[in-house]
């Protein structure tokens, strides 16, 4: 199997899409945002302002493995700026980063790992593959849903979900955190399998 060995690198950077300020704290495109507090949050992590980086930053030794948690505070469209600093800061390789995003493709309560591939039309990740000049990082797909016209979309992402689709949405959130030592171990197939079989 092609690019097997990649399968056993430990994830050193985790990072989550989202909009900085408090307008935007609610919105469906900070998914990846949620996803990174919440695992921040269960290790008792405090992110620090760092200007190099263009974004907030939490170093630590989770499950045995030196991590970055990385927020991006460019906006969406300009993270990969944010992205490429640490990269090449702490010379971490793409197949080692994880980046977290909310997913137009995917319903809510879904959640997906996959390593490469393209954008699919999000901003965030078109600027990160631009910075990093490669396509293969491994993504946590956030499903959000999609509101059925394209024209729709920049509304819809930039708008907080319908309760219903709020409690689907932490369902996946919670399930993905719960494959996070598996991921952060570079056991990233297995955190594939128990993912996407729950």
């Amino acid at each position: 199997m092609a690019g097997f060995f990649i399968m056993s690198e430990p994830i050193k950077l985790i990072v989550g899409l989202g909009n900085p300020g408090a307008e935007y704290a609610a919105t469906r495109h900070n998914a990846g945002f949620w996803w990174v507090d919440e695992l921040a949050r269960a290790h008792d992590l405090k992110f620090k302002a760092d200007g190099k980086f263009h974004g907030l930053i939490a170093k630590t030794a989770l499950h045995g493995h030196e991590v970055h948690l990385l927020k991006p505070q460019t906006f969406m469209n300009l993270s990969g700026r944010s992205v490429g600093a640490v990269a090449q800061f702490y010379k971490i390789e793409p197949a080692r980063i994880l980046v977290v995003h909310d997913e137009l493709d995917l319903p809510p309560g879904s959640a997906k790992l996959k390593l490469g591939g393209g954008h699919g039309g999000h901003n965030g990740l078109k600027d990160i593959i631009a910075h990093l000049g490669t396509k293969d990082f491994w993504r946590l797909r956030v499903g959000i849903g999609h509101p059925g016209e394209r024209a729709e979309v920049v509304n819809y992402v930039l708008n907080a979900p319908r309760k219903e689709e709020q409690v689907l949405i932490e369902e996946s959130l919670q399930r993905a955190q719960d494959v996070a030592p598996l991921l952060i171990g570079g056991k990233l197939e297995a955190a594939m399998l128990k993912l996407h079989s729950t």
